[in-house]
C-alpha cells in the first residue's frame, strides 16, 4: 500500500465541472422569470389600410388649425410664431369659435388639427404639443358633459353618453409627414 505524504492531502481539489452547469441553469431560470417593461408610446388609432387611391378633398382652410414644430423646438401655429402654453386654449378656441369669427372653424365637428414636426423636434417637445392639443379636447368634452348632463366626463359616465360628446366634438389630429431635418 502506499504511503501517502502529508504534501499529498494538502494538495485537496474541488471538483468545479458541474459549476458551468449551476450557472447555465441559474442564468435560464433568470431569463425565463424576468419580465422586461416596454415602452407604451402613445395610444393612436389608425386608419385602416385600404388599396385604393385617395380622393384629396378640399378643406376650407379655415376649419385647419394647423401646428409647425421645427428643429428649434418653436411653434408656428396657423402661420404665426406661438408659445405652447398658448397652444391649448387657442386650441379651443378655435375648435369652438364661441364668437363665430370667419378665421376660425365652422363648427367643432368639422375642425381638424393638423400637426406637424421636423425630424429635429425633440421628442419632448413633440409630446408636449400633442399632450397640449389631447388637453384641449379632454377639457372641451368635459365641458360639454358638465353642460349636457351634469357630470364630469369620466370613465363613470355611460359609453353612450361619451359617444355622444365625441360625436359633437369629435378628436380629429392629422399628422403630416416630418419634414428633413431643418428643413421648416
Amino acid at each position: 500500500m502506499a504511503k501517502t505524504n502529508s504534501r499529498d492531502r494538502m494538495k485537496n481539489e474541488i471538483n468545479a465541472g458541474s459549476m458551468a452547469d449551476i450557472a447555465f441553469l441559474l442564468l435560464i431560470f433568470f431569463l425565463v422569470t424576468t419580465t422586461v417593461v416596454e415602452d407604451k408610446g402613445i395610444t393612436v388609432k389608425l386608419p385602416p389600410w385600404s388599396e385604393e387611391e385617395v380622393d384629396p378633398t378640399k378643406l376650407k382652410t379655415r376649419n385647419v388649425f394647423s401646428v409647425l414644430v421645427n428643429a428649434s423646438n418653436q411653434l408656428l401655429v396657423r402661420g404665426e410664431p406661438a408659445d405652447i402654453r398658448q397652444l391649448r386654449e387657442r386650441a379651443k378656441e378655435f375648435i369652438m369659435n364661441p364668437r363665430r369669427q370667419e378665421d376660425l372653424s365652422e363648427a367643432p365637428n368639422k375642425a381638424i388639427i393638423s400637426l406637424k414636426n421636423d425630424r429635429g423636434t425633440s421628442y419632448e417637445t413633440y409630446l408636449e404639443v400633442y399632450n397640449e392639443l389631447k388637453a384641449a379636447y379632454n377639457e372641451l368634452w368635459n365641458e360639454e358633459a358638465q353642460k349636457r348632463y351634469g357630470s364630469d366626463y369620466s370613465d363613470s359616465m355611460p359609453i353612450t353618453k361619451k359617444r355622444e360628446i365625441k360625436s359633437a366634438i369629435p378628436f380629429v389630429l392629422s399628422e403630416a409627414e416630418p419634414t428633413g431635418f431643418g428643413e421648416e
